[in-house]
């Protein structure tokens, strides 16, 4: 099994920034893509930014120039930098993993919110 921790979210005024950070840990027989997903009550959930072993980044057009994703692979670890945030921004935030034994992990989730 994989475990995924994530970084507390929070309240962030517009404008501001805020890292949100996932911790891989388990039976990991490699870490291949990452990714960040965030969803608002009465939609689906929606990929925000995903980055693969080799650091090949997507980021929906939303978040683009704004959002910076990161990993570190000797800690199995990625990080979504959020800058610039937005009251359209504020959502449950998800990371997910995908293993090299075909494994798809969820975190927990975080709240994160923007809001004057």
């Amino acid at each position: 099994q994989v475990q995924l921790v994530e970084s507390r979210g929070g309240l962030v005024q517009p404008g501001g920034s805020l890292r949100l950070s996932c911790a891989a840990s388990g039976s990991i027989f490699s870490v291949n893509d990452m990714g960040w997903y965030r969803q608002v009550p009465g939609k689906q959930r929606e990929l925000v930014a995903s980055i693969t072993r080799y650091d090949r980044t997507y980021y929906v057009d939303s978040v683009k120039g704004r959002f910076i994703i990161s990993r570190d692979n000797a800690r199995n670890t990625m990080y979504l930098q959020m800058n610039s945030l937005k009251p359209e921004d504020t959502a449950v935030y998800y990371c997910k993993v995908w293993t090299g034994d075909s494994g798809v992990y969820w975190g927990q989730g975080t709240q994160v919110t923007v809001s004057l």
